[in-house]
């Protein structure tokens, strides 16, 4: 686990922390014999920007992920994304046509025209150590 006093790896907004919880009761219903752990986030390669972030609904943890718990909803951020990730505020947004979890990410360099994919560079380790 990666741990630096005062600085998470992610933290919940109260929309996105109620649409983790509703996602995981929807998971309760639909698969009760194998229960979800939290809402796994991460990122891979992809889009014309370089890389795009991930969901999915979690049922273990992986050696070196990240478990973020925070207002009774639960994270668990993909040991490969975590510097990626670090300091990111998970935001749910609503408006008349979508619905979208949204990234308030410091380490996001830019996004494409389409806000599919974004550029992320990686938190440096000099950076961490002044943290």
């Amino acid at each position: 686990m990666f741990s630096i006093p005062g600085l998470k790896v992610v933290s919940l907004t109260d929309a996105a922390a109620g649409r983790i919880r509703e996602i995981m009761a929807q998971s309760a219903r639909d698969n009760p014999d194998a229960p979800a752990l939290g809402l796994r986030v991460g990122v891979k390669k992809g889009g014309c920007a370089g890389m795009e972030y991930t969901f999915e609904v979690a049922r273990e943890l992986n050696k070196g992920d990240e478990l973020v718990t925070e207002k009774d909803a639960s994270v668990i951020v993909d040991a490969k994304a975590v510097l990626f990730l670090l300091g990111t505020e998970l935001d749910f947004k609503t408006d008349r046509f979508s619905s979208t979890f949204v990234f308030n990410n410091p380490n996001q360099v830019s996004a494409c025209g389409c806000g599919e994919s974004v550029e992320i560079k990686p938190r440096a380790e000099s950076a961490l150590a002044t943290q």
